[in-house]
């Protein structure tokens, strides 16, 4: 599924596409995603324009002076622009229609998206939970370190906790945990701080290295141009389970954690 760089990618793409542009009409063509659409989505849309596109966690939240939309990509979501002449897809599930025949079109085979929409204050409960971003400067070490305290759980799963931190989805989870040598089966408790330390920061400058290369390229994600990412190029052991680790040169293994494919190697991680 896009995982967080492939949203901060979308956001960034489609921002200043869709900023102060009026809204001049709203079709959604096929409500029942993950959650159903409400009724009288459109109503709150047509008439409107976006302020703001921000992100929390992997939810993608349009800013309007009455409210704001709050978008998810699901497993296998994409938002782009087009042209209103562009004819709609067997996929393509909302289309948002803009003042200068531009239109943001949701497209997702799976239907596992969502759309909501929320009043100015309004915090949903998708989101009250959440912890900090990964990229915060509240995410540090101390903090990672003191969070697992106590905990009987490895430290992929730590991270990948949305509760502990936000959009540190499966690929860059693997990727972070080669690049400080820890090993993804170790329990979060046994890590020491300076470990942590380590972790923190190369998932800061992993997913900072995605977002600048446009996201990863997934089997369905695609940017809001069309075009997929290119940070698989980069890839350490992510998907290249019993192939050359490139820093020793031994077999990386291929396991599974919490039901999720773990790539890590035995000689560079501990």
């Amino acid at each position: 599924m896009p995982e967080l760089p492939e949203v901060e990618t979308t956001r960034l793409g489609l921002y200043p596409l869709v900023k102060e542009k009026k809204i001049i009409d709203v079709i959604v063509r096929q409500r029942n995603l993950r959650w159903p659409i409400e009724i009288g989505f459109e109503d709150h849309l047509r008439g409107s324009a976006f302020t703001r596109l921000s992100r929390r966690g992997k939810y993608l939240l349009f800013h309007s002076k009455n409210g704001k939309m709050m978008v998810h990509l699901g497993m296998s979501g994409s938002m782009r622009m087009v042209s209103s002449s562009s004819n709609p897809r067997k996929h393509d599930h909302v289309d948002i229609y803009f003042d200068n025949s531009s239109v943001l079109r949701y497209h997702d085979p799976r239907r596992f998206g969502s759309f909501f929409w929320l009043a100015p204050k309004e915090n949903h409960k998708l989101l009250k939970d959440l912890g900090p971003e990964p990229l915060a400067e509240k995410f540090d070490g101390n903090y990672l370190f003191n969070r697992a305290k106590g905990r009987k759980v490895t430290v992929k799963t730590l991270i990948m906790n949305s509760s502990v931190v936000v959009g540190v989805g499966n690929i860059y989870a693997n990727e972070s945990l080669f690049l400080s040598g820890i090993r993804p089966d170790r329990l979060a408790s046994s890590i020491s701080k300076k470990r942590f330390n380590g972790l923190v920061r190369q998932i800061k400058l992993v997913l900072s290295s995605s977002i600048r290369s446009g996201g990863t390229t997934l089997r369905d994600f695609v940017r809001e141009d069309g075009q997929p990412g290119y940070f698989k190029q980069q890839l350490f052991v992510y998907g290249r389970g019993n192939m050359e680790c490139k820093n020793c040169k031994k077999p990386l293994r291929e396991t599974r954690i919490n039901n999720r494919s773990t790539f890590f190697c035995p000689r560079c991680q501990t």
